[in-house]
């Protein structure tokens, strides 16, 4: 009998290799810990299996896991021609993802909409950063494999991040229950769910929901901390400040995150908590900083990471980290390192010397290519809230409260209610 993937793909490996790289990417696809040692088991239980080698080298690119990339990919390489042809294409679109190029895993989509590992890896979710800077490819990415999956619950959880984040928040909603009663502990699903929440302001059910999924259906996610950061971001958005150091002491201190999720769940919680008016003795960001990698820090992998990196070095004062992330990213050949993430290390440091007007302006004028660093709505937001913060310190109080208006007006927040009744008192710092 040929081996074969949860979507009956043909797999060039023992029957051991195969069964358990398929408790691995059930455990990746539900956002469940464990999903690099189980693929690492089975290209220990069979060595020739490159789609492992290429599927654990995935998961150290973009989950920040103890892998030597770069040994698993040319393994995976080196491997692949005794493959079959889709993991032949699987390996090649991978290895061609680490360097930047996320093309060749949308042209295997379209030629294998099937393989679930790499449709994950095409859209930004809490797992992945995506292939593609623009929302709708990623859209359209997923619904087109939609005759592949059928009714799969898994599929569901990611088609209901989509309709989130096209503003089909009733859609979104329906899609990820549907995906819960089927499958409780699926993380797309609950991700979808939480997002819905926060993006309609519905604060105090979504925070009622996550609570009970975080301890009970969700408690053996890999990536708990995200779900945690979802129900601070409701707790800070209802200006509830105990609630949300309860939350951190509990369930987001860094030292016990793994991978870059202390980066990327403490560390913008901690900024974003100590931007709100009323905050006080907000934990150190150094704490951040002592379980990231330097790599991580000063050359991160993707925008996304760069993004957060930019932010602790900002709420640090730390202006020779920015300089250097700037010229980093200047000098990259990514697109949006050099077009997005180096702008905004500069309007940072901006931020940092004190020319705080001039940081304003050149946060405002970034404003529309902040999507293309990946992530979501959520995530992205704290840049707009790092310019708030910067009108502010201007004085430029009526431009801050514009911008606080226009998110009341998408979606209620006590927080954002009383940051722009703050805004009639005067400025916080000084201006450039």
């Amino acid at each position: 009998m040929r081996c074969r993937d949860r979507n009956d793909q043909l797999l060039t490996c023992s029957p051991e290799a195969a069964a358990v790289y398929r408790r691995g990417t059930e455990d990746l696809l539900r956002l469940r810990g464990g999903a690099e040692r189980s693929v690492a088991a089975a290209i220990a239980l069979d060595p020739t299996f490159a789609l492992g080698h290429a599927t654990l080298a995935l998961l150290g690119h973009e989950m920040c896991a103890a892998v030597d990339v770069g040994a698993r990919i040319a393994d995976a390489l080196t491997l692949a021609p005794r493959a079959t042809e889709r993991e032949r294409s699987h390996v090649h679109a991978v290895a061609a993802h680490l360097r930047g190029d996320g093309r060749p895993i949308v042209r295997h989509l379209a030629a294998y909409p099937g393989d679930a590992v790499l449709l994950a890896t095409a859209v930004p979710t809490i797992a992945f950063a995506g292939v593609t800077e623009v929302p709708a490819e990623a859209w359209a990415i997923v619904e087109q494999a939609a005759p592949a999956y059928g009714d799969d619950w898994w599929y569901a959880g990611l088609l209901a991040f989509v309709r989130q984040e096209q503003g089909r928040f009733d859609e979104a909603m329906e899609l990820a229950c549907r995906s819960l009663l089927v499958e409780p502990s699926a993380g797309h699903s609950a991700h979808a769910r939480a997002h819905a929440h926060y993006e309609t302001g519905d604060h105090r059910a979504g925070l009622a929901w996550m609570d009970g999924w975080v301890t009970g259906a969700g408690a053996g996610t890999d990536s708990l901390s995200h779900f945690s950061w979802h129900a601070a971001l409701h707790e800070l958005s209802l200006g509830d400040l105990d609630a949300v150091r309860r939350r951190y002491d509990a369930q987001l201190r860094p030292e016990d995150a793994t991978g870059c999720r202390a980066l990327v769940d403490s560390g913008s919680l901690l900024f974003r908590w100590a931007l709100t008016p009323g905050a006080h003795d907000v934990p150190d960001l150094r704490r951040v900083v002592a379980v990231t990698s330097e790599a991580t820090l000063h050359r991160p992998t993707t925008p996304f990471l760069a993004l957060h990196a930019a932010v602790v070095h900002l709420a640090l004062d730390d202006r020779p980290a920015l300089l250097g992330l700037e010229r980093w990213a200047a000098a990259h050949e990514h697109p949006t390192q050099r077009e997005v993430v180096a702008p905004l290390a500069r309007a940072f440091r901006s931020m940092a010397d004190g020319r705080c007007s001039a940081a304003a302006d050149r946060l405002g004028a970034l404003q529309a290519q902040v999507w293309r660093l990946g992530g979501s709505d959520a995530q992205r937001e704290i840049v707009q809230e790092a310019r708030i913060a910067a009108l502010v310190r201007a004085g430029r109080l009526d431009e801050a409260r514009d911008v606080l208006d226009a998110r009341l007006d998408r979606r209620a927040s006590p927080r954002d209610r009383r940051w722009r009744d703050s805004c009639s008192v005067g400025p916080l710092g000084s201006s450039a």
